[in-house]
């Protein structure tokens, strides 16, 4: 019976959402705190958040509503979008997600929710899709070896620009950028290059090019005109002159063309947007790169590599990671830390399930619907500037491109208004007959309307010059000609989603990078078409419902961290760090102190702080921790004291890289401030002060957000991700600004700051996840998940005291978000290494935590506030049984060369050897706990070989010829 005084809204559950995005229940919670020693949730919260930070009255939230509502208050923002019949191109096309890969991909958590792959062995799924797409890259470019991806085509391009620099032998400090690369691009560059003092050089390569005073050229390919042009003798030049070549090319258009590679081409780089992956307002797709095999140390991003595991069975990896930022930090040559690989397997995926045939299909079905739009619009007195294209003509219009522009709207219509004289129109993989029959009714002023289709598609002749079309094979590699059927690709990605542990298999205790639940709720809207289909390049009366999504987005993350101005288009946290400094440096320039170029970051911080910091022109010093884990303060007045007429500013992440709240972080503000530098807060371990803190108020002067760690947005394997950057309203004015070129009213007319992505409104399509999250948490919601992340790192924490030593805490003797749990002391006692440990972990079930970061020789774990008590308990217990694993070996009744850590993890094939030699048993080795008997994970590959990986460096499927070999 129900009792009187209950209201709709009791019996409604207004924070219904909340209980269900939080893991612990009321009552487990009650324990919780009880093996912690408190009985109040705010009296233990007291004791971790220094109250001198605290928030003195709740986040200005509304209250969360239920999903179903908040699908409908964002459903009503989507119906605001326009989805015309888009023909703007410039890097951004209609395609067709084969629904096999929608829903067993983009819409799949076991692919959505998986973490970057640094650890191998339960990574092998994702890892041989990026292979694949790395195989799938490399074949249509031409090159030696490609990465797993980029955050953009722009940003793709920018870093082949650095790696020109780097690998050049000429002496030059000029860069050379083809007229007709795509204008977002090249705004990019600009951007890049200034505070690095390259001078960029825009011009007609054939004719304006002087090679001789050039490191690098970048050159489209087909260009963002439509032109197809043959640049060998430019290639040739600059090759002369000791310079390299950057071709940036469609990557569709390689399936008919010649590759970069056959033509000279030192570098590629591009878009595999349109294959399968929606246009989503700009974002998030997978730009590629690739290059010869001897910039193979330069090249920037992730590269998977294949090795062999201990049974000398063959095994995927991350390969040759000494390039990498987190090992090389200031003298890093990018800071890019992730990839795009979610849209990267979707890209692969698309090619292996289309194959090379149905790649050409595709491929000479838009250039022929091209070819017969082009010969129609001549035949009605229409003036095509290009004399051959792939999928893009340039009309000349006799000064009317805005009328035309507006009569093309009228009738659902986009056309690329390039300037007053011309338009630009592209095709792609959606076009069809009557999209052709259309735009010659826009062209046509004549009284009939007699124009045949057929008429027209009879006289079609060949229009891409013969010398630069492609010849030999196309993915040949099996993947490529094997999964046509949808059944054998349904099997295929279950297989390789099968090899991998993602969230929605086991908990992943990453310290630093906040796995937590991507809530369907929050995923459903990403594929709705109102949000999917929309170009970045829209007119802005197309997209206001993105432009009040974006804007009340801003205002939420404003509110929540207490800043008075957010972008949105940084496309990573690199991009956001990258943003938050260039802002920085920007506001000292504009005060006459261009001279201050000196960036002080502690010795803990992630490599991607002093990496970030050396791209912005400015010079890294190092300011050192104390025994605690914090920063020195003694250390940084002298820092800053010595440096105090050239200090731009401080990366400090808050809570510490060490899992505490630093109580000194307001004089820590306060000394850079006093000696005129301004305070960078790193975003990072935001989990842990949503709604009870916010950086802004402290002493921040700009921060970047991660989207995907505390804003719900899923890793994806190791991206997408968004790095939104949030600043005081004096640094306001440089923020990245609009890409010139596109999204019209997308970013506030005060913000001039250079754009750092292709977008400006960045990776739009997931924006929806976040709004979505904080929608249905609401103010107090909020907090409560906060409280819940900290409540939940120091139950483990003090659940594993007793068994291993906790390396830091804060005043009151507790960590925040994460604690790091000491291993070096167990490696002197008995040989066991924290490696070991990781891999044992494997065998338990679970993803290992974060590996010998900030301190060598540990693991930092993050359980967020999305785990259960269950759970919580479930990897307690792994860590105190292998602890106990470790005491057998310390005593001796385990040699240290035959015990279960040590050749962990154990695949079933190792199981079934006739002869079992270690010193322990098989059920041992595979069900260490009984719970393990009714759910068993079994990695697919034991231990991989990183050293025998990277000096048998394999990046891409051989050919099947080699197979044949064999």
């Amino acid at each position: 019976m129900l009792q009187a005084k209950q209201t709709l809204r009791d019996l409604e559950g207004r924070d219904e959402f909340t209980w269900r995005h939080i893991g612990p229940s009321s009552e487990d919670l009650a324990r919780m705190l009880e093996t912690l020693g408190h009985t109040s949730i705010n009296d233990f919260i007291a004791e971790v958040v220094p109250a001198g930070i605290r928030m003195p009255a709740p986040l200005a939230l509304p209250e969360g509503v239920p999903e179903h509502e908040a699908l409908a208050e964002l459903r009503t923002l989507a119906q605001q979008n326009k989805t015309f019949r888009t023909f703007i191109g410039q890097g951004y096309y209609g395609t067709r997600t084969p629904n096999v890969v929608l829903r067993n991909i983009l819409e799949n958590p076991a692919w959505y929710t998986a973490y970057t792959p640094y650890q191998p062995e339960i990574s092998q799924g994702r890892l041989e899709a990026l292979f694949n797409f790395q195989t799938m890259v490399s074949d249509l470019t031409g090159m030696d070896l490609a990465n797993a991806s980029m955050l953009d085509e722009a940003t793709a391009a920018a870093e082949a620009m650095t790696l020109c620099q780097r690998m050049a032998k000429s002496r030059a400090q000029a860069f050379f950028v083809d007229r007709d690369c795509l204008p977002q691009t090249i705004e990019v560059l600009q951007t890049r290059a200034e505070p690095l003092g390259i001078e960029v050089i825009i011009g007609d390569p054939l004719a304006e090019l002087d090679a001789s005073k050039v490191f690098g050229v970048l050159l489209q390919y087909p260009g963002v005109s439509g032109a197809v042009r043959d640049y060998r003798q430019v290639i040739e030049a600059v090759h002369a002159q000791r310079g390299l070549v950057v071709m940036a090319a469609d990557i569709l258009s390689l399936v008919m063309l010649t590759s970069p590679g056959e033509l000279g081409a030192d570098v590629a780089v591009g878009s595999t947007q349109r294959f399968g992956v929606p246009m989503g307002f700009g974002g998030p797709h997978a730009a590629y790169m690739a290059t010869r095999e001897s910039y193979k140390r330069s090249l920037p991003g992730r590269l998977v590599g294949q090795s062999i595991d201990s049974n000398g069975k063959p095994a995927y990896r991350l390969a040759l990671q000494t390039r990498e930022q987190h090992i090389r930090r200031e003298k890093a040559t990018s800071n890019i830390c992730t990839a795009q690989v979610l849209l990267a397997v979707m890209a692969s995926m698309y090619a292996v399930y289309h194959g090379p045939q149905g790649l050409r299909t595709i491929a000479n079905r838009v250039h022929h619907l091209t070819s017969v739009l082009a010969l129609g619009l001549q035949e009605l007195g229409a003036g095509i500037e290009n004399d051959c294209w792939f999928d893009t003509i340039t009309v000349r219009v006799n000064g009317n491109a805005a009328e035309l522009h507006r009569a093309a709207n009228a009738r659902g219509l986009n056309l690329r208004v390039i300037d007053g004289e011309r338009v630009g129109i592209s095709l792609d993989e959606t076009a069809m007959r009557a999209d052709v029959e259309a735009l010659w009714s826009l062209f046509n002023s004549r009284a009939d309307n007699s124009l045949s289709f057929e008429a027209v598609e009879s006289r079609e002749a060949p229009v891409l010059p013969g010398h630069l079309l492609r010849t030999g094979a196309l993915l040949s590699h099996e993947v490529f000609n094997r999964y046509h059927s949808e059944t054998e690709m349904l099997r295929y990605l279950r297989a390789l989603a099968d090899r991998d542990i993602a969230l929605d298999r086991s908990m992943i205790p990453l310290g630093s990078c906040t796995m937590k639940l991507n809530a369907t709720a929050e995923m459903l809207p990403v594929t709705w078409p109102e949000f999917a289909n929309v170009h970045p390049l829209a007119p802005a009366e197309q997209v206001a419902g993105y432009r009040a999504l974006i804007e009340g987005l801003e205002s939420m993350l404003c509110e929540i961290t207490g800043y008075d101005a957010v972008s949105l288009q940084p496309n990573a946290g690199s991009q956001g760090e990258y943003a938050g400094l260039l802002a920085i440096r920007a506001y000292h320039a504009s005060r006459g102190e261009a001279g201050r170029d000196i960036c002080l970051i502690p010795s803990s911080a992630h490599g991607t702080n002093p990496a970030s910091a050396q791209m912005c022109g400015m010079r890294v010093v190092v300011v050192k921790c104390d025994d605690n884990g914090n920063v020195s303060l003694e250390d940084l007045r002298a820092k800053a004291s010595e440096h105090a007429e050239r200090l731009a500013a401080i990366m400090v992440t808050y809570p510490s890289t060490h899992g505490v709240f630093e109580e000194a972080i307001r004089e820590i503000a306060d000394i850079v401030h006093n000696h005129g530098g301004q305070v960078y807060i790193d975003g990072a371990n935001l989990n842990a002060m949503v709604g009870l803190c916010q950086p802004g108020k402290f002493g921040g002067d700009v921060s970047h957000l991660n989207l995907h760690k505390t804003f719900c947005i899923p890793h994806g394997g190791g991206g997408p991700g968004v790095g939104p950057v949030a600043v005081g309203a004096h640094l306001a004015e440089f923020l990245p600004g609009a890409v010139s070129a596109g999204s019209q009213g997308m970013a506030p007319g005060n913000r001039r700051g250079a754009p750092v992505s292709a977008a400006t409104a960045g990776s739009a399509s997931i924006l929806p996840i976040t709004w979505m999250y904080i929608r249905m948490m609401g103010r107090d919601g909020l907090r409560k998940a906060t409280e819940l992340a900290i409540v939940n790192a120091n139950y483990i924490a003090t659940r594993l005291q007793a068994h291993y030593p906790i390396l830091y805490r804060g005043a009151n003797g507790r960590v925040a978000h994460e604690c790091i749990v000491d291993l070096r002391p167990i490696k002197d006692s008995s040989g066991i290494s924290v490696d070991d440990v990781a891999k044992r972990l494997i065998d338990y079930g679970f993803h290992a935590p974060t590996m010998s970061f900030p301190v060598a020789g540990t693991l930092m774990i993050e359980p967020t506030e999305s785990e259960s008590l269950a759970e919580l308990d479930r990897f307690c217990d792994a860590m105190i049984q292998i602890r106990e694993e470790i005491a057998k070996v310390e005593r001796g009744d385990w040699p240290l060369d035959s015990n279960p850590l040590v050749n962990a993890p154990h695949t079933a094939e190792v199981l079934a050897v006739e002869h079992w030699e270690h010193a322990y048993g098989r059920a041992e080795a595979v069900f260490p706990l009984p719970s393990l008997r009714q759910a068993k994970y079994w990695p697919p590959v034991g231990r991989v070989d990183n050293v025998y990986g990277d000096k048998n460096l394999i990046c891409s499927c051989p050919p099947l010829d080699s197979y044949m070999e064999d």
